[in-house]
């Protein structure tokens, strides 16, 4: 199958992220892995491809991958890293720049990210700085990662300081959403990936909203046509706000909804498994939609059927329900404090109107922050 068949082939959903110059495709379906080779054959500068990814996506998919770039000529070394958050450093960012540089490698050739967030923003970053900037392709196999993370040209790094502080926005030349390999994931890793599928619904598209709670069953065991829509409408919502807003001087922003409170709560757990993104951003919302309730924005009923949504599938809804932490109300707000959005001071926030109408703010008063804080950390 050439690559223009298995781009508009009738299986494939097909997005595009409109930024004029950097204006680049997002296809969706199953068994894309296996047919990466050809679609990239046509599109990429040098048939000489670097592909990064971690021990646990390298298990599962390399092979395919890597006999799909063979069968299509193209060469290819690979850079492989431990799984998890703690391959998003300084220090792999490093190793993994030394290792290419080493490699020779061109700056005609591209970096190929294979695997979840982790390995897209470390690749990515990578990529804008190489040589100055190397082209990129993302093939993201989470959940989180095709919905979010690998859309949009956010890439970087932790600091010890928090969450996503090194980075840079380069946009990839292509993604790759192969829904096949989602049927890999543990239960625990879609259900993070589907909080944000939720995200563009309390953003934006109440009818996206709707439709979950009508079919995020589906989404979660994976029916195969509900996981290519959900994908589908969870990207091209990103995109349009993405098209308006490419650096988030903007409405970008809006995508951030239960991040800031997200990030806190990954930071005092130091990234580790008593919480995953995905259950910190569900909590982040729905402390964002009770923060929105108590200053008379939004209708606690909202706030009911959020809760209820995430409760019934399963994602953690409390603070309290994470264990292995000594929570406290002054250190979350401290890394709320820390977050990359602050602005003149002032902690930037999403807040909810309703369901699917949210807006930028940074006027709530710390006081109230805390007073939420300390209510939503209470057994």
């Amino acid at each position: 199958m050439t690559s223009s068949s298995i781009a508009h082939s009738p299986a494939v959903s097909q997005v595009q992220v409109a930024l004029g110059l950097r204006s680049y495709e997002i296809l969706i379906g199953a068994d894309l892995i296996a047919g990466a080779g050809a679609i990239l054959k046509d599109m990429i500068k040098n048939p000489r491809v670097a592909i990064v990814t971690d021990e646990n996506v390298a298990a599962l998919h390399l092979n395919g991958l890597q006999n799909s770039l063979t069968e299509a000529g193209i060469q290819f070394s690979t850079f492989v890293f431990p799984p998890g958050e703690s391959s998003k450093s300084i220090a792999s960012y490093s190793d993994l720049m030394n290792r290419l540089l080493d490699s020779r490698i061109q700056r005609d050739e591209a970096l190929i990210a294979l695997g979840g967030g982790v390995i897209g923003d470390l690749t990515g970053f990578a990529a804008s700085t190489l040589r100055r900037g190397v082209d990129f392709i993302q093939i993201p196999t989470t959940l989180l990662s095709q919905v979010d993370s690998s859309v949009g040209g956010k890439t970087g790094i932790n600091a010890p300081q928090g969450k996503n502080l090194i980075g840079a926005f380069y946009q990839p030349r292509l993604v790759l959403a192969d829904i096949s390999a989602l049927d890999t994931l543990p239960p625990r890793e879609v259900l993070a990936g589907y909080a944000e599928v939720v995200k563009y619904g309390l953003l934006g598209d109440y009818e996206i909203f709707e439709w979950l709670e009508l079919n995020g069953k589906k989404v979660i065991e994976g029916d195969a046509a509900a996981r290519i829509y959900a994908v589908e409408q969870s990207v091209k919502a990103k995109a349009r706000i993405v098209a308006k807003d490419e650096r988030e001087g903007g409405v970008r922003a809006l995508l951030n909804l239960g991040h800031t409170f997200g990030h806190a709560l990954e930071a005092e757990t130091g990234y580790g498994p008593h919480l995953n993104h995905g259950e910190a951003v569900a909590i982040g919302m729905i402390m964002a939609a009770e923060l929105s309730a108590s200053l008379g924005y939004l209708d606690r009923q909202d706030c009911g059927r959020i809760r209820a949504h995430f409760k019934s599938l399963g994602l953690p809804v409390r603070v309290p329900d994470i264990a292995g932490v000594n929570w406290n109300a002054e250190k979350l707000l401290a890394h709320m404090r820390q977050d990359k959005k602050i602005s003149g001071g002032k902690i930037t926030l999403i807040l909810m109107k309703a369901i699917g109408d949210t807006f930028i703010t940074k006027t709530i008063e710390e006081a109230d922050i805390l007073s939420l804080l300390q209510q939503e950390l209470k057994e």
